[in-house]
Formats: structure tokens, sequence, C-alpha cells
């Protein structure tokens, strides 16, 4: 009965195991079904996962009129309105969707980064980048899920820029999020 109990558990544990695939353990593409995203996995194995082709994720922010490098200090005017309650209860709901049962429960109790870039003209969420750890259990979540957030983002969220926000080739806005559970 016990050599069965034991036998029972390893099989039981191999299958989560290969449940639990890593996707993101080198630097690659996806070419996945109408759309193609990018892994760069750093030294440090955080990973930055973001669409192929988003020209903003390694482009410094600059100030338009006069080309210089934008640096926010604790003293910098605001670029964005005040993000409300609203925004971040949307946000939070977008992400918690996106997730099944199985994959909330595997990633609870860690958060993950998700960066938006925004037009700073229209104030549109032009590009999604996400980032994570190659060994954590963001690392198993299928790209799927990450293409939902940023369709949803896209979709349901803006910002409004003000006058100084508006001076830039872009603005960066991020959030550390975890799905929440159940």
């Amino acid at each position: 009965m016990k050599k069965i109990f034991i036998l029972i558990s390893l099989l039981y544990n191999v299958s989560l195991a290969l449940a639990q695939t890593n996707y993101y353990t080198t630097t690659k593409t996806f070419n996945e079904q109408g759309f193609i995203y990018q892994c760069d996995v750093r030294e440090s194995g955080m990973v930055t996962l973001y669409k192929k082709g988003d020209k903003w994720i390694y482009t410094p922010q600059i100030i338009r009129s006069t080309g210089e490098h934008f640096i926010m200090y604790d003293d910098t005017p605001d670029i964005i309105e005040t993000v409300n309650n609203d925004f971040i209860y949307t946000c939070k709901s977008i992400i918690n969707k996106a997730f099944s049962s199985t994959e909330k429960q595997r990633v609870k109790g860690s958060k993950f980064v998700v960066s938006m870039y925004i037009n700073p003209d229209t104030g549109k969420i032009d590009e999604v980048a996400f980032e994570f750890f190659s060994i954590g259990s963001y690392a198993t979540i299928p790209i799927s899920v990450y293409r939902n957030i940023e369709l949803g983002i896209k979709q349901k969220l803006s910002f409004k820029p003000t006058i100084e926000g508006k001076k830039l080739n872009y603005i960066l806005y991020w959030i550390d999020v975890s799905p929440e559970w159940p």
C-alpha cells in the first residue's frame, strides 16, 4: 500500500512538473497565431516580453523639443493626470480575467511588472511590455495570456497627458501586479 501511495505521489508530481513548462528560459521570438512576441532574457534572469516591432521598449524617453533625455525626479511636474482607483481597478480586472484559475493558483503571492508606453499626443497606450524572472511562476504562463492582457489594456485604458507629458516622445507608466485569487 505504501508503494502504491509513493507511486501515485510521484506520478502526480511529474504531471505537475510537465504542466508547468517554463516558456521563457532564453532570448527568442514567439511566432504565434497572428502575432509575434520577443522574449529577452538578461543575465540576471529577468525576462522582458513585448510585441515584436514595438519601438519604445529600449528607446530612451526624450524631450521632443530639445532631444535631451528625460529623467523623472521627485520635483518633476506630473506628466499624466492622476491615476485614479477606477483605472487601477480596470487594469487589475483585465489581468485577473486573463489568467485561468490554475494559473492564478500557480502565481499566487508573486507579482510581475506591466509597462505601458503611452502616446503623449493622444493618451492611448501604444505598447505594453511585461517583466518577470525566468525561474519564477510567471515564466510558466503561456504567451496567449500576456497577449490577452495587452489587448485588454490597449482597448479599455488610456491616460490624459499633462502639458509636461506632451513634451515627451512617449510616456512610461508601469505597475507591479498579481492576478487575484480565486
